[in-house]
């Protein structure tokens, strides 16, 4: 159990969380969600002790383990492999020693330590989650200092992920992975062992590998059960009863203080208003509902339509050096109401296709028609670089505009969704949303015939992100979508493309036929790379074997767990049962009777609850001994 008790902290002077309280049974899955700003990387930084709360307490199991991905991603010269094997200190230490130990009873003591651990089976382990993450074999055991900062963030990602902390905490950790590395993660947090705490805004993640939410808003947590959908519900309808509630108690309130305001200076009804004071203080106030106001896109439709095909291509091939195409065989044409997103691992040509269609790269052979007067706008997470540090938004905006009104260039601003107070905030000191907002209005400026939006959502919050896609769907140009949020492809685009074997080809199905292929070519690997690792004795056998009881202890243990409240339940429910079928009961004590058939009620729906949880684990369980 983590607990969190009314605690508080300051930033720069800025209450950011005030006596808020939240606990989190072990095991749980949790999802922090809340706007940009609210303080969720900050809680992260509390929990591990990096800052001080100004009042309040986290409780933390003793001794448990906290893991979070590096802030500096690793670049040495080592192989990715030892990278992430070395993030098992404990089994780095022992192994260390073991090739120093002479004492026969501490090498006996470590090598059954080893053995405890799953220090036999860690680098088929280690190779599974690089390989979940995009690296291939070779790629495995290249250094890291070969690798670009994205991809080394992925080593630093699997490195935590190898280290299985009791809690572990991941900040928005698909900002760096593609469609197919975020479903590989999806589902390894929901099959991971221990308490898990993912601050993500990518929707599809925490409907599908979380269990609970926590929500930091107004500076409070509150903890809710099931996915992010539920969330929303359930949140909707306190919203909704909160609502009703503020207005019956002004209404109350109103009426109260109207017999006050007419009555209190008569002395005959004096009494009577005096006690309707008390009432009033009795009563209370119902607080507000208080929602933070999400600035929209815009994005402004094309001037002239453009002639179908918009672009279209024959034969062509394109990369960077000269005999040696990134992409070949590309015959493809986009019309004037397209809405495209690209499919593919990171690396296989997505966005070396993007450049190819803006005009940004020419083919190397074949042909790349655009039709006249076409004008493309394009965004990619890079260019954020691009923009001029010193210069507000304002004064991005007035080099597009030259001559035009301050009132009319702030105009436009605002239409690009930053707010007022931002307007004149140098580039540098904008957040990354902010700042991807004014970048993603510069690339629609001149009103596009075609929109090329490249992982446009990484620092975007869930109600920004669906912003953008009411901007998206409003916009009658047309769309090329390169993103790993499964919620912005399938409300925004129409047509797939894979991106794969240094070609680009239409793609017949739909994302979840994607993800069932993804999902099981992960498995292949993984069944792949144990049959490669396949033991070499009775010994490795063994200790294979053992390793296997251990990982599924925790799993055994939660069984053994529901095993025992399914008991205690019936035997509640058994007395209860007894209880009820005395008429006396009815007769003497209806109200008690009553509320006995309710806990009655409330035992039964936990013992179903727990039974079907028990079968669940059970199924799993004997699935993972046979495999």
């Amino acid at each position: 159990m983590i607990t969190l008790s009314n605690i508080s902290v300051r930033i720069a002077g800025r209450l950011l969380i005030d006596q808020a309280s939240v606990a989190l049974p072990a095991g749980t899955k949790a999802g922090l969600v809340g706007r940009n700003g609210a303080g969720k990387s900050t809680l992260f930084r509390l929990i591990t002790g990096e800052l001080a709360l100004e009042s309040g307490s986290i409780s933390i199991p003793k001794n448990a383990r906290i893991g979070q991905v590096a802030q500096e991603a690793p670049g040495t010269e080592e192989p990715l492999l030892e990278i992430v094997l070395k993030a098992d200190k404990e089994r780095t230490a022992l192994i260390a020693e073991a090739e120093t130990a002479t004492d026969p009873h501490r090498i006996a003591d470590i090598q059954t330590r080893l053995a405890d651990i799953g220090a036999h089976s860690a680098e088929a382990r280690a190779a599974s989650i690089l390989s979940g993450l995009g690296f291939d074999h070779d790629a495995q055991r290249r250094p890291a200092s070969s690798f670009s900062g994205g991809w080394r963030m992925r080593v630093a990602l699997a490195a935590v992920l190898f280290s299985e902390p009791d809690l572990l905490l991941l900040d928005e950790p698909t900002n760096y992975l593609d469609l197919e590395g975020t479903l590989w993660l999806e589902e390894y947090i929901r099959r991971y062992p221990h308490t898990v705490i993912i601050i993500s805004h990518d929707r599809d993640l925490l409907n599908t590998a979380v269990n609970a939410i926590v929500h930091l808003d107004q500076q409070k947590l509150t903890f809710y059960r099931g996915s992010y959908d539920q969330f929303e519900r359930q949140r909707a309808e306190a919203i909704e009863l909160q609502t009703k509630a503020k207005a019956k108690n002004d209404a109350a309130r109103k009426h109260l203080q109207s017999f006050i305001d007419r009555f209190k200076a008569k002395a005959s009804k004096a009494r009577q208003a005096q006690s309707r004071i008390k009432a009033l203080e009795r009563m209370g106030t119902v607080s507000a509902v208080i929602e933070d106001h999400v600035q929209g896109f815009t994005f402004p439709d094309p001037e002239k339509e453009a002639a179908s095909p918009i672009i279209a291509i024959e034969n062509a091939s394109v990369g960077y050096t000269a005999g040696k195409p990134i992409l070949q065989r590309l015959s493809l044409r986009i019309d004037t109401d397209d809405r495209i997103a690209l499919l593919g691992s990171n690396g296989n040509g997505k966005s070396t296709f993007a450049k190819l269609i803006s005009g940004k790269l020419e083919a190397m052979s074949g042909s790349v028609k655009t039709a006249p007067g076409l004008k493309i706008g394009f965004f990619a997470q890079h260019q954020l670089d691009d923009l001029i540090p010193e210069q507000n938004a304002v004064e991005h905006v007035r080099r597009r505009m030259p001559g035009a009104p301050e009132a009319k260039v702030r105009a436009r601003v605002a239409q690009m969704g930053l707010a007022t107070a931002k307007m004149d905030t140098p580039a540098k000191d904008l957040s990354g949303g902010e700042k991807a907002r004014l970048l993603m209005g510069l690339a629609a400026f001149d009103a596009p015939n075609l929109l090329i939006l490249d992982e446009p959502t990484n620092h975007l919050d869930i109600d920004s992100r669906n912003a953008l896609i009411e901007a998206l769907n409003d916009y009658t140009g047309a769309v090329v979508l390169i993103s790993h949020d499964r919620h912005l492809i399938e409300a925004t685009v129409d047509r797939l493309w894979l991106v794969k074997d240094g070609t680009v080809s239409n793609y017949d199905g739909d994302l979840e036929d994607y993800r069932d292929i993804i999902i099981a070519s992960g498995r292949k690997k993984d069944e792949k790379q144990q049959a490669s690792d396949e033991p070499s004795s009775k010994a490795d056998q063994r200790r294979l074997n053992a390793d296997r009881r251990a990982s599924l202890a925790p799993l055994r243990k939660k069984i053994n767990e529901i095993e025992s409240l399914t008991g205690k339940l019936e035997k509640q429910i058994q007395v209860l049962d007894a209880e009820l079928a005395d008429p006396a009961l009815y007769e003497k004590a209806p109200a008690k009777a009553a509320e006995k058939a309710k806990q009655r009620g409330e035992a039964a729906a936990k013992l179903a609850a727990a039974e079907e949880q028990w079968l669940e684990l059970s199924s799993e369980y004997e699935e993972a001994m046979a495999s």
